[in-house]
């Protein structure tokens, strides 16, 4: 029996594993999504043909493990796979990502059909990774970090990526400066904190003076947007930049995760109720035009009708442009999986359809702020005649809304055009060119 933990360049070493035609599935997160691109890169310069995943003899698929429903879904496409090897449809499957790291050994010995695990993708802080991208030509996502710097009570991610670790300045200089070359138009920098960029190398908060320097050298760029900023390392010095920079999207993505004192602590966030409250209202009074996205967790182990109370308020009041919900998902090996007084899964249900129901009212409110205004979009695509579908700077891609932009003009992926909005949908926005 082979041993199936392997990295990457491990397999490209066997030699029937090249020559072939390798299709890609990702599962899980834009920090995924880069992986899978690096996966990818690395297949094609070992002289393998990546094709779509239906015209594959080699698929590989890029797991997701950080919460129950996302290892449910990378265990059924392995299934699904692994089905499909059995039909003589595919020759190999190769498992990555998340879950293969977190759970080699049980794979290898729950599905022996499995070809190769190769684990999660390790960040090497002076390289610019030779990538194979699966975005369009006109955005690309920037991985400066990996792990996270924080340890928060209900997260696997340091377990499962190790100690955080930053890419050095000059590399990431360099990759989108390449990109930039390339007519990139929007850097997407993502990392699980990118706030705390920098702390591992240089000892201090250094996206600010990242942010600062990729400006300075970007042509074709328009926008640069953050993904994903943890809130006890915001800096005045970040925010500042995010509000003057005219390429930094004035678009912030905060996971605040809760705004009880007793569940922040809790979940080991290091930033109290009051520290939120005063960095909320700090940014909205120095990015005022912005557009702040935020995640809650319902149902940590603990969590009462009061703690919740006050989190449905705070979400009334804050008017967040852009919420999203989790239900608290018990994950062996954290320290809230040990906790006691865990919620009913039925009971988490009704807390988060009951704030859903709450933030649909504050996003369409938002929504309609924007009719009669002027937006720069980003064309992504033609949604058919006279009708293309775009992005304001407020639009994060894959994760928010869209604008639905009407025109006579022919565009093209990639332009920038001034739409007036016409009309506010519950999360999208028409208008005419």
């Amino acid at each position: 029996m082979i041993d199936k933990m392997k990295t990457t360049e491990d397999f490209h070493k066997e030699r029937n594993s090249q020559g072939q035609k390798v299709g890609m599935i990702n599962l899980g997160c834009a920090r995924n999504l880069v992986d899978s691109q690096v996966i990818l890169g690395q297949m094609k310069r070992k002289g393998n043909r990546v094709v779509d995943i239906n015209d594959a003899q080699v698929a590989i698929v890029n797991t997701c493990g950080f919460i129950e429903s996302a290892k449910q879904e990378s265990i059924d496409t392995i299934i699904d796979l692994l089905e499909l090897k059995k039909q003589g449809k595919l020759k190999k499957v190769i498992v990555a990502g998340c879950l293969a790291q977190r759970y080699s050994k049980e794979l290898a010995a729950e599905f022996k059909d499995i070809d190769a695990i190769i684990g999660a993708q390790k960040l090497d802080k002076n390289a610019i990774p030779e990538q194979l991208s699966l975005t369009p030509n006109h955005y690309a996502y920037v991985k400066i970090c990996e792990s996270c710097y924080n340890r928060c009570s209900f997260c696997i991610i340091p377990k499962i990526k190790g100690k955080f670790v930053s890419r050095t300045i000059e590399s990431v200089v360099e990759e989108v400066k390449r990109l930039d070359e390339k007519g990139v138009k929007e850097i997407n920098l993502i990392g699980q904190d990118i706030t705390a960029y920098g702390m591992d190398l240089y000892h201090e908060f250094s996206l600010a003076k990242l942010l600062k320097e990729l400006a300075a050298v970007t042509k074709n760029v328009k926008w640069i947007r953050l993904l994903y900023a943890f809130p006890a390392h915001v800096t005045d010095e970040l925010i500042d930049v995010i509000a003057s920079e005219d390429k930094v999207c004035k678009y912030i993505d905060m996971p605040l995760q809760h705004i009880s004192e007793n569940i922040l602590s809790s979940m080991n966030r290091n930033i109290t109720t009051e520290g939120t409250l005063d960095l909320v209202k700090k940014i909205r009074l120095k990015v005022p035009q912005g557009s702040l996205r935020t995640t809650f967790i319902v149902g940590l182990p603990g969590e009462t009708k009061e703690n919740f109370d006050e989190l449905l308020n705070f979400v009334k009041d804050s008017k967040f442009e852009k919420m999203g919900t989790f239900l608290y998902s018990k994950e062996e090996g954290t320290q809230a999986a040990e906790m006691s007084g865990h919620v009913t899964d039925e009971l988490k249900k009704e807390r988060m359809d009951e704030l859903m129901l709450i933030q649909q009212k504050v996003s369409l409110e938002a929504q309609k702020s924007f009719v009669g205004r002027t937006l720069k979009v980003l064309i992504d695509e033609k949604e058919g005649d006279g009708v293309y579908i775009g992005r304001s700077e407020y639009d994060a891609p894959e994760v928010d809304g869209v604008v639905y932009v009407h025109t006579d003009q022919t565009l093209k992926p990639g332009d920038f055009v001034d739409v007036k909005i016409t009309d506010a949908l519950e999360y999208d926005l028409i208008g005419d060119l």
